[in-house]
């Protein structure tokens, strides 16, 4: 089968379509032929080196496909379904933990079905789970105009919060009111200082920083004492170590790195909120836009793409028709 392998870390150029054999699932896996892959940022850590995988590797945790084999014989080949959490899925055919797996409702268009359960999961457990927001509370969202930023600031919308996106572009700010934030800001040396004097004086309840590196220090001068900062991405790099005094500093503050791992870990949760998510796509309480649909051969521009902040909302890879 053709697909996407890395033999050593680095840039996007790693990226090489290649002919590898077909994996074989075991009894809790599903093999599946991959229709579209979703990219994330999360696939850049691997094929950077930031996060380990054994070499050589297929990157890629989610897409959208027909099932082709269940060794249990549960589901029935040519379902249609999702996943997340199923590693190489940049290849013509992927190995898919079983309790990772959900049907494809009628009518959710592949490119959609493909990326909306890792950024869409993500989106969920921020805004449910790491802070619960609600109505009335305040949020910060950074790299407001990406794919899990287009998200959240739906999720929070529509809890009534206030919600604050930064973005980088005329074009990306439209895309953050259209999502339904209150006030939209670029980056700026005193982002913190203008979010407070537009949030009554005080800091946010949260925020939800995916740029990382560029962001930090602002985002802790822009929650409220006893506030949440929680990093969930490092689009610009990671944050250099730093004295937890720190957050004494700015108010007893908290500070979280989520992962989807650990917050799709309890009994069920990952079913739960892969069905709140899907529902939410089915009755069009939430939208995803895709910016960029790639071939599996140009999955290194697509990378570069991403890196470069030059997309929107989500992108993904075709692999079969």
């Amino acid at each position: 089968m053709k697909a996407i392998q890395i033999t050593e870390t680095g840039g996007p150029e790693v990226l090489v379509l290649r002919d590898i054999e077909a994996p074989v699932p075991d009894d809790d896996e599903v093999l599946v032929d991959v229709l579209v892959a979703g990219v994330n940022f999360i696939d850049t850590y691997y094929r950077e080196g930031v996060y380990h995988a054994p070499l050589p590797f297929v990157p890629g945790l989610e897409g959208t496909g027909r099932v082709a084999h269940d060794p249990r014989g549960e589901i029935a080949a040519g379902t249609v379904v999702a996943w997340s959490d199923a590693f190489g899925s940049y290849a013509e055919q992927v190995c898919v933990p079983r309790d990772r797996l959900v049907a494809v409702p009628e009518g959710v268009a592949p490119e959609v079905a493909a990326s909306m359960l890792l950024q869409g999961i993500t989106a969920h457990y921020l805004t449910n789970g790491v802070y619960d927001l609600k109505e009335g509370d305040s949020c910060l969202i950074t790299a407001g105009a990406g794919g899990v930023g287009l998200l959240v600031t739906q999720m929070a919308a529509a809890k009534g919060a206030r919600v604050f996106s930064v973005v980088s572009s005329d074009e990306k700010a439209e895309l953050a009111r259209e999502a339904g934030a209150t006030e939209v800001f670029r980056y700026s040396d005193n982002l913190a200082e203008v979010v407070r004097r537009r949030n009554g004086g005080v800091g946010v309840d949260v925020v939800y920083d995916g740029v990382g590196r560029d962001t930090f220090h602002e985002s802790l001068e822009a929650v409220r004492p006893r506030g949440t900062v929680a990093l969930f991405g490092a689009a610009s790099g990671p944050v250099e170590p730093f004295d937890p005094q720190l957050l004494n500093t700015h108010g007893s503050i908290f500070l979280t790195r989520p992962s989807i791992g650990a917050w799709t870990s309890g009994e069920g949760e990952f079913r739960m909120r892969a069905q709140a998510v899907t529902q939410a796509v089915v009755d069009g309480t939430l939208r995803f836009r895709i910016s960029g649909s790639y071939d599996l051969s140009d999955a290194a521009q697509a990378h570069r793409d991403l890196q470069a902040r030059r997309t929107t909302g989500s992108i993904v890879l075709h692999v079969q028709d």
